[in-house]
């Protein structure tokens, strides 16, 4: 197992496609955190608030392990975001943790 970064992009306009799919979203990374696979998941608001309101977001980050680039790349490919065009880009890329120990 090695960790990787999933990179979603939003498209723009799409914070009304987020907030449908946000549950279907969130479940498939708890599966992750149950699993003990999770180190960070979150959003990029679009403005400097932790709730940006109408501004929506620019984004999301999820720091995970998988067995592999492909099963990585595999599993954000079949994210709810990038089915119902919630992410314009998905870039994904192998992690090597660091700090904190």
């Amino acid at each position: 197992m090695m960790l990787y970064v999933i990179n979603g992009e939003d498209a723009p306009n799409s914070l009304e496609k987020r907030i449908v799919s946000r549950p279907s979203h969130l479940e498939r990374i708890k599966l992750l955190q149950n699993e003990g696979r999770l180190l960070l998941a979150g959003p990029y608001p679009a403005i400097d608030s932790s709730d940006p309101g109408p501004a929506g977001f620019t984004g999301s980050l999820i720091v995970a392990e998988f067995m592999s680039l492909e099963v990585a790349r595999a599993w954000a490919e079949a994210d709810p975001y990038v089915i119902s065009g919630v992410y314009a880009k998905v870039t994904v890329k192998p992690f090597k943790k660091i700090l904190p120990e």
